[in-house]
């Protein structure tokens, strides 16, 4: 089995590159193919999804909430899924609000990324109680760690965030659908 995700950006994919050898079983391959944006990435997945041939690739569609409503966005995705290939279901997950917010969900894996951040300093700041709610994750994660770079820190990123030790729902939610894809 072949899991594709579908990404819309660079930085997601570097992190997917780093995080999912973490998550899945050696014998599990993954592709991941980023996007220019959200844009791009709905334009282009009928085509892809049309010209897929393998029978037993599973995809994983991961866009950023962007100030979306979840439930709409994920339907809207489903539409464009099932106008180009009716026989599959794509697991599709909703960053909320964006990527950063996971990485501001495991302030440990922060602190081993980039060692001048000092994880205590934060930790327990009532603003960070539900990273998922911040809809300029990106914004806070560059006050907290001045030096972050959206593609280089995604990279850094993907080799230190733990599964169990993120408070992120929406982390956690892509991470077990993931996994339900395995079973």
């Amino acid at each position: 089995m072949e899991l594709v995700f579908f990404l819309e950006e660079q930085s997601a994919k570097v992190f997917l590159d780093g995080f999912l050898p973490f998550l899945l079983p050696p014998e599990i391959s993954f592709r991941t193919i980023p996007h220019q944006g959200k844009h791009d990435l709905q334009r282009s997945l009928p085509r892809k999804l049309r010209a897929w041939r393998d029978p037993h690739a599973r995809f994983i569609i991961l866009h950023d909430k962007d100030g979306n409503d979840c439930l709409l966005l994920k339907e809207s995705l489903r539409k464009i899924c099932a106008q180009a290939r009716p026989d599959i279901r794509p697991l599709i997950r909703i960053a909320c609000h964006e990527l950063e917010a996971w990485y501001l969900g495991d302030f440990d894996a922060l602190e081993r990324a980039f060692p001048g951040f000092n994880a205590q300093h934060v930790r327990g700041r009532a603003k960070y109680r539900d990273v998922d709610s911040l809809a300029n994750a990106a914004e806070e994660l560059t006050k907290l760690v001045p030096t972050y770079q959206k593609v280089g820190g995604s990279r850094q990123l993907g080799t230190a965030l733990k599964v169990g030790e993120n408070t992120s729902q929406s982390f956690q939610t892509f991470v077990c659908g993931v996994q339900s894809l395995l079973r």
